[in-house]
């Protein structure tokens, strides 16, 4: 009885069942396969050419303990993320709740500082690429010069490359923070405010014992995603750093653990040695999404 009214059930709802597996074939040959397939990669030596040769875990040894420009692309991008990370939630922060205030053209300043979220990040690289460019065409340094400064190699220097990266990066995540941070303050009762001003509480005194302790989830979220997407740097790398002494700059000063994976798959066809690099990565962001999961339903807030 219960088969007959599967298939009776089956009969009627076959479109649905069409469009249901479409979607999960397509997941299927485009996700899982290639996944499946750069998890083999990553146990073997593969150059495209000539077919994959079995090394067993040689790849993870030569990654952990015989390459040096591995440990320099981690320290980069740790360095990337902590910098990136902290100083861009503050100023997101501080924007979100400047913005909430009772301001004229509110709309208007979230669409402003919104709108580089919306943008390529491919575009806004090229152009803060241009504003970054050498004393006769980068509008920076030509705002230094006129000020009386000596200008800075921005890209060419194994000092500034990577803190270029990491100003664009900042100004390019702002927006999408400070919206994230204004839909977490209005999820904040207004009645507490309005307690705290008859008992006299200042601004300050409102924002450390109300916003902050009520934006505490939010504040988690938008942290460990920060760390997830700053982890996975690349697409700035990639272009800003381009012809500047390879990819990652002079002396690889801006080399990051994504765009190492690039360069070792896509560039030098060591397939099996980025396979193994993807995986690393992958360990790596999968430990921070779990340690996202664990502090978020830690901290959970009922009002």
């Amino acid at each position: 009885m219960q088969e007959e009214t599967f298939w009776d059930d089956f009969n009627r709802q076959k479109v649905s069942y069409l469009f249901i597996a479409l979607p999960l074939i397509l997941f299927f040959v485009f996700q899982i396969i290639p996944l499946v397939a750069s998890f083999v990669l990553s146990f073997t030596r593969y150059d495209v050419i000539h077919p994959p040769h079995f090394i067993g875990l040689e790849n993870y040894r030569n990654i952990l303990f015989k390459d040096p420009l591995f440990w320099k692309a981690i320290g980069n991008t740790i360095i990337y993320v902590a910098g990136v990370v902290p100083t861009g939630i503050c100023l997101a922060l501080i924007l979100a709740v400047a913005i909430d205030q009772k301001i004229k053209l509110k709309s208007f300043f979230k669409s402003i500082f919104f709108l580089p979220t919306v943008t390529a990040i491919i575009a806004v690289s090229v152009i803060w690429k241009w504003l970054y460019a050498g004393e006769k065409y980068g509008l920076f340094n030509y705002m230094i010069m006129r000020f009386g400064g000596r200008p800075v190699d921005w890209l060419a220097s194994p000092e500034w490359t990577l803190p270029s990266i990491m100003i664009m990066s900042i100004w390019a995540g702002l927006g999408y923070n400070m919206v994230l941070f204004l839909a977490g303050l209005q999820t904040i009762p207004h009645t507490m405010y309005e307690a705290a001003e008859i008992d006299g509480a200042g601004f300050w005194h409102k924002f450390f014992y109300i916003t902050m302790p009520l934006l505490k989830p939010t504040i988690i979220f938008v942290t460990m995603m920060g760390l997830i997407f700053s982890f996975q740097v690349f697409e700035q790398v990639y272009i800003m750093t381009s012809g500047q002494g390879g990819l990652g700059g002079v002396l690889n000063s801006g080399l990051t653990i994504v765009a190492y994976l690039y360069d070792q798959g896509f560039q030098k066809f060591n397939m099996g040695y980025a396979s193994a690099l993807a995986y690393i990565v992958a360990f790596c962001v999968l430990m921070l999404t779990v340690m996202n999961n664990s502090i978020v339903q830690d901290s959970h807030i009922e009002y």
